[in-house]
């Protein structure tokens, strides 16, 4: 059974072991050997405003997922989402706990209309569970991100609030 919860400042070390994995900092921008202190510094100046969601299995952090509402008043609407999996708990169910969870808070809780994300062009998993959510890819950034000493493709992917909320009174 995976529980899912909001991160907290004493969550550190154990998000610092997620993404010490390999798979977790190569699928994402982290860079490797992450540092105690800096997850700390994360976590204590992390925005309010933002959503930082823990997976948590047997009593341990598996993964993490984070949604970061864009600051420009023009894109009030939209947000940037980002999740990572320790390796040992891919393909498990952890990404989907994370996503279903995130996206019933974005949609029933925030103001958010449109969902952004960037993943890897060869990482099909990845890519097959964000388009089980309803995310399309709307474009490719060639050469985005250096990993592995080599420069990466990654889509970019975008989902629209399925149920716009609406005022009182009217009809869809």
């Amino acid at each position: 059974m995976i529980h899912i919860r909001r991160a907290e400042l004493s969550d550190a070390a154990q998000i610092q072991r997620v993404y010490a994995s390999s798979g977790a900092y190569a699928g994402t921008l982290q860079l490797p050997h992450p540092s105690l202190d800096m997850w700390q510094e994360k976590l204590r100046h992390f925005p309010a405003e933002d959503v930082l969601l823990v997976a948590i299995y047997d009593g341990v952090i598996v993964g993490t997922a984070g949604l970061h509402t864009e600051k420009k008043q023009r894109r009030a609407h939209a947000a940037t989402l980002g999740i990572g999996v320790a390796d040992s708990f891919t393909g498990r169910g952890v990404g989907t706990a994370l996503l279903t969870e995130l996206l019933q808070f974005a949609d029933n809780w925030l103001p958010v209309l449109r969902i952004e994300l960037h993943v890897f062009c060869d990482n099909a998993a990845a890519v097959h569970l964000y388009q089980k959510f309803g995310f399309e890819i709307e474009g490719t950034h060639r050469a985005h991100a250096l990993r592995h000493g080599s420069y990466a493709d990654v889509y970019s992917m975008a989902r629209l609030h399925p149920r716009q909320p609406l005022l009182p009174g009217l009809k869809p």
